[in-house]
């Protein structure tokens, strides 16, 4: 599932410094659909996890980092935060769901809480350029972008369930079940079990130990790993969201659900099969 952010944090928490740039970030502007294609499908990014985002100055920020910091709340009490709000969901979302996940699998919960739009530290990605392309462009009233990160040299997990308590585990402790983790690390990967959207977007989770720097500052310390494709230009959008289009891509395929198929009705007002009524 990979959305664009509502907003980028209005300030950065006391505390967490300012945001560094990345040393090992690669930016190419890209002005063409066609330079998107021959960059995205060469070998030197098969198999990375990419991300579009409408506003190419937005950083990789997971929403509950907006949240809190937009929210003005204090950084020592964020991991308390987001523990809180997600037993909020467990207990209060047992008589909105079909099947209740087992409650120490986080990773299922999580994914629950981010497809209903509740703020979490996964962040949207797809294996998908096209998919990325699309949920940059679609809304775009500036140059967008789609960040795209080596998982290979990170790893991808499916986060099954492994371990049984009778409890609650949060995020923290779930992830050390997979490998030793540190605030310099991004787990990628999905719940083994993957709902409609994240099944029709392609869709996987990055998910970051340390919530006050952007996934991109994160990995931009290592070298290879992250990259950003600056979408440039009226005509790259037009040309791209008309052939995105004809592959079917769109929100009603990508959110296959009512609220899929009303968004996509914004992208049919500019959209015609017999005239282009954008044309001058």
């Amino acid at each position: 599932m990979v959305s664009k952010p509502a907003s980028e944090p209005r300030r950065r928490q006391a505390g967490t410094g300012r945001a560094r740039q990345p040393r090992h970030v690669s930016v190419e502007t890209i002005d063409s659909w066609d330079s998107y294609l021959r960059l995205v499908n060469g070998d030197s990014y098969r198999n990375w996890a990419f991300r579009g985002q409408a506003d190419a100055a937005w950083q990789l920020w997971p929403s509950i980092t907006r949240e809190l910091q937009n929210r003005q709340v204090k950084s020592q009490y964020w991991t308390n935060q987001e523990s809180r709000i997600f037993r909020i969901f467990q207990r209060k979302a047992l008589q909105l769901l079909e099947k209740v996940p087992d409650i120490a699998d986080t990773f299922r919960w999580m994914a629950l809480m981010q497809h209903h739009g509740a703020p979490t530290r996964l962040l949207d990605f797809t294996w998908s350029p096209y998919v990325a392309a699309f949920f940059a462009l679609e809304s775009s009233t500036t140059d967008a972008a789609v960040w795209a990160i080596n998982t290979l040299r990170l790893g991808t997990y499916s986060f099954t369930l492994r371990s049984h308590e009778d409890d609650p585990m949060d995020l923290e402790k779930a992830l050390k079940l997979y490998y030793s983790y540190s605030a310099n690390d991004v787990a990628f990967g999905e719940p083994f079990f993957m709902d409609q959207r994240l099944i029709a977007q392609s869709g996987t989770f990055a998910c970051p130990f340390d919530l006050t720097r952007p996934i991109n500052e994160i990995l931009g310390r290592r070298r290879d790993t992250v990259a950003k494709f600056v979408l440039r230009g009226s005509g790259l959008r037009k040309q791209a969201l008309s052939e995105l289009y004809r592959m079917n891509i769109t929100h009603a395929t990508l959110f296959p659900d009512l609220y899929g198929l009303a968004r996509s009705l914004r992208y049919e007002l500019e959209s015609h099969w017999e005239y282009d009524p954008t044309a001058q």
